[in-house]
């Protein structure tokens, strides 16, 4: 399915929304068909052995304002696909995006890869229908790779996640199904810049197509960032010990949720799902539901015309390694009502609309998470502005950023669809043009 402007596309997203037979109901955590609780360490399992499961997890950094902390974690170590097709259609690259509906989702439809699978899905352990377009994306293959890269999902929540991100150009005709539709970048940019639209999965394999096309800085300019990067990484530890999740002391165990006793942060619930038109027509899981909504956000700056981004080099409970490249402020604000606010927040919340460039709010993994939403924006500081900016931050541009998204390890989620939005949605910015903000 072709279409002609983005009011044909989103009609079609309302379309498939109103099609689709799908309810979620919160239900109790020990009460989900095909999961378990452990009777000793109050872990939550699938009865599969498979999927994922929630656990608790002790954290100890010297790269946090808390020294030391407990909270649940979804261990998930098997690796998934994310991936989209693209062929050229009529001289322009078109890109192969699907209509899905998850648990998680605060408005039903989103736009998300080709394929959105965990390994349990694809190999099929739900015993549910297969999952289309995947011969793509397994080798042998047919086409050419344009990026695949190992990627991370939310460090404050998934111990060690990681996802294959890819995107394969193919040249001959791929059959439509129901549910999928064809999509130019320009058409994904507009899109970009509506609430809610295009899904956390699409945004962070669409940044590979910002490493992809990128002006990548050269050696001199490589080497220096590396140095910065490494150097923190090697100054700061974490140390992480998986605990039962009974055990966790700050917080508290009901039959609906595990909830931390001071209310802030997040919660762990459990969902039923009926789904007319997924593999499996129902299930049961366990979500983590964010107490707020987040701000991830870039702060900008122009430099001979040219605008930096000021990148933060982050520590969470889950990260893969000790830090990746993050945006400059990553957080919920809520979870700081007295005082210690993260550094740079209250900057980005004061920007007038002038100075923001970006400004869209959209949805975290609804596979997992529930209701999950953070507010993107990129706000440019006025000239000369004399930022107090600490060694474990970095100015660079976009391009320089993008090119580290060939590499896994190195940016994380939130950074990498902050440049999905700045490369497709608002191109324009880096060059000093007139910014586009969502309505």
């Amino acid at each position: 399915m072709l279409f002609h402007d983005i009011g044909q596309c989103l009609d079609w997203l309302a379309e498939r929304d109103r099609a689709q037979d799908f309810t979620v109901t919160r239900t109790r955590l020990d009460r989900m068909p095909g999961w378990a609780v452990d009777p000793v360490t109050g872990d939550l399992a699938h009865r599969s052995g498979r999927f994922f499961t929630v656990e608790g997890l002790a954290i100890g950094t010297d790269h946090r304002d808390v020294e030391a902390w407990t909270q649940p974690i979804i261990v998930q170590p098997e690796i998934g696909i994310l991936g989209i097709l693209t062929r050229e259609i009529g001289g322009e690259p078109h890109y192969l995006m699907q209509a899905k509906v998850e648990p998680g989702n605060v408005n039903g439809v989103q736009l998300s890869p080709t394929v959105q699978a965990t390994k349990s899905n694809y190999t099929r352990v739900h015993q549910g229908s297969p999952v289309p377009y995947l011969d793509h994306f397994r080798s042998p293959r047919r086409g050419r790779v344009v990026f695949d890269s190992l990627q991370s999902e939310q460090g404050s929540w998934f111990l060690s996640k990681r996802n294959r991100n890819m995107i394969i150009e193919v040249t001959e005709d791929v059959p439509v199904r129901p549910g999928f539709c064809w999509l130019t970048l320009a058409q994904l940019g507009e899109l970009l810049l509506a609430d809610n639209v295009v899904n956390m999965d699409a945004r962070t394999v669409l940044s590979g197509l910002s490493f992809a096309a990128g002006a990548a800085p050269g050696p001199a300019r490589t080497a220096e960032l590396v140095s910065w990067f490494t150097e923190v990484k090697a100054r700061y530890r974490l140390s992480r010990t998986r605990t039962p999740l009974a055990a966790l002391p700050d917080w508290e165990r009901g039959p609906h949720e595990i909830r931390h006793r001071d209310g802030r942060h997040f919660s762990v619930i459990g969902v039923d799902v009926t789904a007319g038109h997924r593999e499996v027509k129902s299930w049961s899981q366990p979500m983590i539901a964010p107490h707020g909504r987040g701000v991830v956000a870039f702060l900008g700056r122009r430099v001979a015309g040219r605008l930096e981004v000021l990148v933060q080099a982050r520590t969470e409970a889950g990260t893969h390694d000790v830090v990746e490249m993050a945006p400059t402020v990553h957080c919920i604000p809520a979870n700081y009502p007295a005082g210690g606010r993260p550094r740079f927040l209250d900057e980005v919340l004061a920007a007038p609309a002038s100075a923001r460039l970006l400004d869209v709010v959209h949805s975290e993994e609804g596979g997992r998470f529930h209701h999950a939403e953070n507010r993107y924006l990129v706000v440019e500081t006025e000239p000369g502005a004399d930022l107090d900016v600490p060694d474990d931050f970095c100015w660079m541009t976009p391009a320089e950023l993008a090119g580290f998204v060939g590499h896994g390890s190195y940016v994380n989620v939130g950074a990498r669809c902050l440049l999905a939005c700045l490369n497709l949605a608002a191109g324009p910015v880096l060059d000093g043009a007139r910014p586009r903000v969502a309505a």
